[in-house]
């Protein structure tokens, strides 16, 4: 029997169904089942997870996107008071220059009335003169101070009206923070209702089959893509450990349950599954001959004989079948069948698409 390596994930899952157990105890595997035949009655989570998806995405954008005004508007507040510590402190050089004058002027016979430094002055020329130049220093000095002060107060206006500012950013931080985690809540509740709808399908044998969620609009051109858009890598491809019987067969992505499974190129769905160790999958065939599988998954959005292009959804991750937890496993085959693997990272860097971070 082959093993999915998966870290532990930090929720407990949901308790197994009747039907589950059953299958457990008694050895058996569930039968397979594939195509619209097969479809599940009543409302699936599939939908309210990929809407809770999208919600938590933009809640976060939106979060991160107040988290950089807010620290653009703390630079700013940090930079005015900056350029207000400065005006301070030529104001006050500027009131120890004008003081000092005064001191000069009273010890030069500024104290004396001007009769008098009249009579007592060698050149009464060269008294007015000095008297013209220390008036002229004193207004220069009065201006000076004057438009500095007009200038420290400019920047306190504005450093208070940069402070409201980021006081509004913090407390809409503060609102978009609670809706975020509320959303997340919301996603994480959603997750392991449609884990146990996967779950109560694989123990009765019957896929649900496809459910159609609007598919994202995209503009790439690309003809090759990642399966997950955001992943974290895990087991790769010919690894050994004691969670298999045979080495590691294909590359696994660790990402929550419901995140969006993508065919990474155009071809057509050769297969739609729901028993076994890869529980709910779906198998893809492509020009050239090549195959890819997307196991371990929660629902499915295609059926059998579907065709797919690049980047379209083929179906949400779980944890079902033989896994240890959430994740996507995904395989590159010569053939539709197991045992037929290459190595997905080394095939897909071939077709321009180099998975990034390390899969032991």
């Amino acid at each position: 029997m082959r093993l999915s390596h998966r870290r532990p994930r930090p929720h407990p899952r949901p308790l197994l169904s009747v039907p589950v157990l059953l299958c457990v105890l008694l050895g058996l595997t569930p039968a397979l089942a594939t195509g619209p035949a097969a479809a599940a009655e009543g409302p699936s989570a599939s939908a309210d997870v990929a809407r809770l998806y999208e919600e938590a995405s933009l809640a976060t954008a939106r979060y991160e996107e107040g988290r950089r005004a807010a620290r653009l508007q703390k630079a700013k507040v940090r930079k005015l008071d900056r350029l207000l510590s400065k005006k301070r402190r030529h104001v006050r050089v500027l009131h120890d220059d004008l003081g000092r004058l005064a001191s000069a002027q009273y010890r030069t016979g500024g104290g004396l009335p001007y009769t008098a430094q009249l009579l007592l002055a060698d050149s009464p020329d060269a008294l007015v003169r000095g008297k013209q130049a220390m008036w002229q220093a004193d207004l220069a000095v009065n201006s000076a101070v004057a438009k500095t002060q007009r200038a420290a107060s400019r920047l306190a206006a504005a450093q208070r009206d940069a402070d409201r500012a980021r006081r509004v950013l913090d407390r809409r931080n503060v609102r978009l923070a609670k809706l975020k985690r509320g959303i997340e809540r919301k996603l994480e509740s959603a997750r392991w209702a449609l884990q146990g709808e996967a779950d109560r399908s694989v123990a009765a044998g019957k896929c649900r089959g496809a459910v159609r969620l609007d598919q994202p609009k995209t503009s790439s051109t690309r003809a090759w893509v990642a399966p997950v858009k955001k992943y974290e890598l895990s087991a790769g491809f010919d690894s050994a450990g004691e969670r298999w019987a045979h080495r590691h067969t294909g590359q696994d992505f660790a990402v929550g349950i419901g995140a969006p499974v993508r065919s990474v190129g155009a071809g057509r769905v050769e297969s739609v599954s729901c028993g076994g160790g890869f529980g709910i999958e779906v198998v893809v065939r492509h020009r050239g001959g090549y195959f890819t599988q997307y196991a371990h998954l929660a629902a499915v959005t295609v059926d059998q004989g579907d065709k797919v292009r690049a980047g379209q959804w083929v179906g949400q991750a779980g944890t079902t079948g033989n896994s240890t937890g959430p994740h996507l496993h995904f395989e590159t085959r010569l053939t539709p069948d197991f045992g037929s693997g290459v190595d997905p990272r080394k095939w897909l860097a071939e077709r321009g698409v180099r998975l990034k971070g390390s899969g032991g």
